[in-house]
């Protein structure tokens, strides 16, 4: 089970909690990525509606996402609340809890080979890479996609040949995509060659960049539709302009016009792995 590297959550902190005693006043639970540790709910924070029995709403061994409103550690007290988690909270914890299992089992992975039990693993690589990233899976992601290099002197040397194998094998690659059209026209005969050569073109050298794909589409004349896909967002801007500028100026030199239309930006996350 995944766990923070801090003793205690803060105030305001989502966490993913075990019901492990219901009570007719309210509920306890286990914090899931804080071991050892306890959180208590009231009946008032399980529901926006009036709790006739807070059965209706929680069992025993169920595990929720919870909001972390009060945090004592000098008498280890942390007040927790169900109501207080929308719909858009919860996946996105969840979607959190997932990524640091997966982190959790890789380092689990690194440690068998070169022999170190799960707490130095924790101690030694978990900690250090939580406390620089805000979670260990963006460290893993930033090494699949930068090299495993970006984590030297985070983490001890011994550490790094066997992550970075790992990491390349197992770890998807978050990468953005944006598209944009182009209206094209080349009042000559061979017009539409003219602007297939200028649209290959473009797309073959940017294509060429690492981690970079380019696609056109023919929309209808006089409409083709690109898409870039690239690790980021600025990544992904920097190549469309680039093939703005060489469009522009091939279709210019050929007597024609293109104009690149904007629409309104549209990010899509997808994935791809790295083998």
């Amino acid at each position: 089970m995944p766990r923070k590297a801090r003793e205690y959550p803060e105030e305001g902190e989502f966490v993913v909690a075990t019901v492990k005693n219901i009570h007719p006043y309210g509920a306890f639970l286990t914090l899931d990525e804080y071991p050892g540790k306890e959180g208590f709910m009231h009946i008032s924070e399980v529901a926006s509606t009036w709790v006739k029995n807070i059965r209706d709403y929680i069992k025993e061994g169920q595990k929720i996402v919870a909001k972390v409103i009060r945090v004592d550690p000098s008498r280890g007290h942390i007040d927790l609340s169900l109501k207080r988690v929308n719909q858009q909270q919860r996946k996105a914890k969840l979607q959190e809890f997932k990524r640091a299992q997966k982190a959790e089992n890789l380092l689990k992975m690194a440690a068998e080979k070169i022999g170190k039990n799960v707490e130095t693993a924790w101690r030694e690589v978990w900690v250090p890479l939580e406390e620089e990233y805000g979670e260990v899976y963006a460290a893993f992601e930033d090494a699949a996609q930068n090299g495993i290099e970006v984590l030297k002197g985070l983490i001890p040397e011994e550490w790094l040949a066997p992550l970075g194998e790992i990491v390349l094998s197992y770890v998807e690659v978050p990468t953005v995509t944006i598209d944009a059209e182009f209206e094209i026209t080349v009042p000559k005969s061979n017009g539409v060659e003219i602007i297939k050569e200028a649209l290959i073109r473009a797309r073959d050298r940017a294509n060429k960049e690492n981690e970079v794909e380019v696609k056109f589409t023919y929309q209808g004349a006089p409409r083709y539709r690109i898409d870039i896909t690239a690790p980021d967002y600025y990544k992904a801007e920097e190549v469309l302009e680039s093939i703005a500028e060489e469009i522009l100026r091939v279709i210019k030199e050929a007597g024609g016009e293109a104009t690149l239309i904007r629409k309104e930006k549209r990010i899509k996350k997808i994935k791809r792995r790295e083998k």
